[in-house]
């Protein structure tokens, strides 16, 4: 399996990571010329080529694309339409159009698209998401999902405080699929309608919540950007609350931050006693050595990947899950423009 990569920083760990997969990175580039360099003497087997362009008829299986958060889009549907798999970055889309046209093109090539949402394949996220789906929480009412980082003032102005950079002009509602896509994962729905508000309006791109009411009924709580409370767990920790129980990942130190804490009350269980444990997955391997819990997501992604190309299989998240996620962003941007009222999320399909 022959991959080409798009964008040579985020990308060029991820190229690491698909190389210990067993996928041959063969090409890649970037528009930074030091980063393109950089990556060349990391990984000297891949022949760099000037634009992405260059990457469509260079006879490859997959590409990566991990170029600027907001750029993604185009690149899909080009790669898709040329028949070479994708596996995307962050935002699938930036608007209803892209969404719209990505969807189409995903479903008209033989080719297909893979959403490199590693926070739906986390220890923790995998664990809710067996008790949601064993019944034994019965049907989630509540969801809550964090993606924070509690980094000093003058380091969080350093990434959004830069208008040129990416990271200085998407919309503070914008990098939410790590909290977004896992609460789609865990409970099977879509979203329907956001409603979202800047936690502090002195200083409102630093972060925001998001009310997400789902196709269940059920509603979603989000909180995303920069906050004090980050978990152990990759920046993230999920909560759902059923009408039979409730799960959360630990706010815990090391190896127990990727613990689940399953409660059930009294009169929710036969011997008529609170029962409480928690639950733990099993270290996931990689040549017989269990990799970091952190990068459990990113290797399942790779060999979920690999089952897509050769085999056929589904994606880990496909492109409507993709879709989906990234427009609870775009429409949380404009629920923020109109004084946080609700905004309906434009699903290309609804």
């Amino acid at each position: 399996m022959r991959m080409g990569v798009v964008g040579l920083r985020m990308g060029l760990h991820l190229a690491r990571w698909a190389e210990r997969m067993g996928i041959e990175v063969v090409a890649g580039c970037d528009h930074d010329p030091e980063t393109a360099r950089h990556a060349d003497r990391e990984l000297p087997g891949m022949v760099l080529v000037e634009h992405w362009r260059d990457l469509l008829t260079a006879g490859l299986d997959a590409v990566v694309l991990a170029n600027d958060f907001d750029a993604h889009a185009p690149l899909a549907i080009a790669f898709l339409e040329h028949g070479v798999h994708v596996l995307s970055e962050t935002a699938a889309c930036v608007s209803p159009e892209e969404g719209r046209d990505l969807v189409a093109a995903a479903e008209a090539s033989t080719a297909t698209y893979s959403f490199a949402e590693n926070y739906v394949l986390l220890p923790h996220t995998r664990l809710l998401r067996e008790s949601v789906e064993s019944g034994e929480l019965g049907l989630p009412d509540l969801i809550e999902a964090d993606y924070l980082h509690a980094m000093a003032p003058e380091a969080v102005q350093g990434l959004i405080g830069d208008p040129s950079h990416w990271r200085g002009r998407i919309p503070p509602t914008a990098y939410c699929t790590h909290s977004l896509s896992p609460i789609l994962a865990i409970t099977g729905a879509m979203p329907v309608e956001v409603t979202a508000f800047p936690v502090d309006t002195n200083e409102p791109r630093l972060a925001s919540v998001m009310a997400v009411r789902l196709s269940t009924g059920a509603l979603a709580l989000t909180r995303n950007g920069f906050l004090q409370g980050e978990s152990e767990s990759h920046w993230s920790q999920i909560s759902v609350r059923g009408d039979l129980g409730m799960a959360e990942s630990l706010r815990a130190p090391g190896e127990r931050s990727w613990s689940v804490r399953v409660r059930h009350e009294a009169w929710a269980v036969p011997e008529g006693r609170v029962r409480e444990e928690e639950r733990l997955t099993a270290p996931l391997l990689v040549d017989g050595a269990p990799v970091d819990r952190g990068a459990e997501g990113t290797v399942l992604l790779f060999q979920g990947l690999r089952r897509t190309v050769e085999e056929g299989a589904p994606p880990p998240v496909g492109v409507r899950e993709a879709v989906a996620a990234s427009l609870v962003g775009v429409a949380g941007a404009r629920s923020l423009e109109e004084g946080s009222v609700p905004v309906a999320v434009p699903l290309p399909w609804a």
